[in-house]
């Protein structure tokens, strides 16, 4: 006959079982500390996008209008600065001419200070979904500044207008281009 002695069953002791649940707790604490950065950097390059889609798109609306409020918007005829015409819009007054709003800027330097979040944003033909949706979280700021120094012209002959986009991790991202009095 098999006799089963007490002595040699043996089960998990107390003591075993809390031990194993602080190796299990700090393991995974680790695992999840390693982890967790990364699926918040995940969604980066998704961001990069659709900044990149927004700061190409507002600086093609921004590049559509005319080098300067003195300037002819058909271009064949005379520029600001040129002689017999009116010297170009100074530095420190570059923003709207007065109550203009972003669909009547009609120079690059209106743009100069402008600020946005994505809900400014809507789609030109007005299908679905709307665009504000894709860019809430984002917000554009614009600079416009005398450039022509950077390429030994006169400063006043070409202006940098620079783009920058905020993600909504935070990321900020420049776009730059220049326009020139030609």
């Amino acid at each position: 006959m098999l006799k089963l002695s007490l002595k040699h069953s043996r089960g998990v002791t107390l003591i075993e079982l809390i031990v194993g649940i602080v190796v299990l707790a700090i393991s995974l604490s680790i695992i999840t500390s390693v982890l967790g950065p990364l699926f918040i950097k995940t969604a980066d390059p998704w961001h990069q996008v659709r900044a990149a889609e927004l700061g190409q798109s507002f600086m093609n609306e921004i590049l559509g209008r005319s080098y300067d409020q003195n300037s002819s918007r058909s271009g064949s005829l005379l520029r600001c600065n040129e002689t017999g015409a009116q010297s170009c819009t100074a530095e420190a007054n570059f923003g709207p001419d007065g109550s203009e709003t972003r669909l009547s800027f009609n120079d690059v330097d209106d743009f100069h200070n402008f600020t946005g979040t994505g809900e400014i944003f809507s789609n030109i033909l007005d299908l679905q979904p709307e665009l504000s949706d894709y860019y809430r979280s984002y917000k554009l700021n614009v600079t416009v500044a005398y450039a022509g120094a950077e390429f030994g012209l006169n400063n006043q002959q070409v202006k940098r207008i620079t783009v920058l986009v905020t993600t909504p991790t935070g990321a900020q991202i420049d776009f730059a281009a220049y326009k020139g009095n030609w």
